[in-house]
């Protein structure tokens, strides 16, 4: 497959450190309350990165939308304090000049500024020719394209320590998850650009505190670089997200609490085994794709017979029988319903398009 353009223009170096841990306040409140927050996270002795919401991007008008530059100082203040590198969200070309401004080692574009190519480009414009690195959030919808075509405006923009934070994406009538994890587009992602760093924020796709462990958990089962996670010294009383926020103390607990993996091992008996089992999922793929290319050749004779008595394509009796026939199938082998009905909505609507094929030679 030929590279991208961000795949060739950007040659990332940095998080040096893996797990990257970043942590901090959603928002900036006063001076007291974020300085007590990232003196006592740095105590803990696990983070490498403070982060504060300055600048808020709110639903309605009327809510608490940061407290603005004004708490620059604060969160330089606390750079000096602890000696870790600070980190904001910015959304407007004066968002950069001021972090900047005020000495933030890095930057990051939030998921509703992701989504919006216009605003993405504007920020690109303003880091022209300044070697700040940058973390660009998924945009706030599941649009791969949106979120890859940010890396490529900063990397066309000479921008050349990029990373990429997954915070999860909204759903409509999503109950589970604030935003759904919906792990294979990060997953697609990290296929398409391995060499950038992936972070997880797990506590925006939570949106709760009960969810934190297990989503980070699986983030790192995954291979990804670090994690950014919210915390305060009072979450309860918190200016914004409060239920998603932790303490400092909580946060070293939840920390000390993953298992940290290794993405591979020079173990030969674990190697050779890996790839004897490897070698078998390449071989079963090959029969169940074989098998698949001979139920296409059905579909499209059904269509061919359908053609000739003039028979509409979409028969929904039929349809409901081969999805109640495969989910009940599906349960006796130990396949999940919701896997059952995604595999069979795909076979489906390649079958359509086969039979539409012939239907309209």
């Amino acid at each position: 497959m030929p590279q991208t353009e961000a795949q060739t223009a950007v040659a990332t170096k940095f998080p040096s450190k893996k797990p990257l841990i970043i942590s901090g306040p959603c928002s900036a409140e006063t001076e007291e309350q974020l300085l007590a927050t990232c003196t006592q996270l740095a105590a803990t002795g696990r983070v490498d990165m403070l982060r504060a919401g300055i600048w808020k991007p709110r639903t309605k008008p009327g809510m608490f939308e940061g407290i603005g530059t004004k708490g620059l100082p604060w969160l330089q203040k606390a750079r000096q304090l602890t000696g870790l590198p600070t980190t904001v969200e910015v959304a407007t070309p004066k968002h950069v000049e001021d972090a900047l401004a005020f000495e933030v080692d890095v930057l990051w574009i939030g998921a509703r500024t992701t989504v919006n190519p216009f605003s993405v480009q504007a920020l690109a414009d303003a880091l022209r020719g300044v070697q700040v690195p940058v973390f660009i959030k998924n945009p706030v919808h599941p649009d791969l394209e949106l979120w890859l075509g940010a890396v490529e405006r900063l990397a066309k923009a000479g921008v050349k320590d990029i990373g990429l934070i997954h915070r999860g994406f909204a759903s409509y009538g999503n109950t589970e998850y604030r935003n759904a994890p919906m792990w294979h587009l990060p997953i697609e992602m990290r296929r398409r650009l391995p060499d950038l760093p992936l972070i997880c924020d797990p506590s925006h796709i939570c949106g709760n505190r009960t969810g934190l462990a297990a989503v980070a958990q699986q983030s790192i089962d995954l291979g990804f670089d670090g994690l950014m996670l919210e915390s305060h010294i009072d979450p309860d009383n918190a200016w914004s997200d409060a239920k998603q926020q932790v303490t400092p103390q909580r946060l070293a607990e939840l920390l000390d609490g993953l298992i940290w993996r290794q993405e591979t091992t020079d173990q030969q008996e674990f190697l050779t085994v890996l790839a004897q089992l490897r070698e078998q999922i390449n071989q079963l793929d090959d029969e169940i794709l074989h098998l698949l290319g001979q139920r296409m050749q059905v579909a499209e004779s059904i269509g061919r017979y359908k053609k000739e008595n003039d028979i509409t394509i979409l028969q929904t009796s039929r349809w409901n029988e081969i999805l109640e026939r495969g989910i009940r199938k599906g349960d006796q082998l130990g396949l999940t319903a919701d896997f059952i009905r995604k595999y069979f909505d795909a076979v489906h609507l390649e079958s359509i398009n086969r039979q539409n094929s012939v239907m309209n030679k």
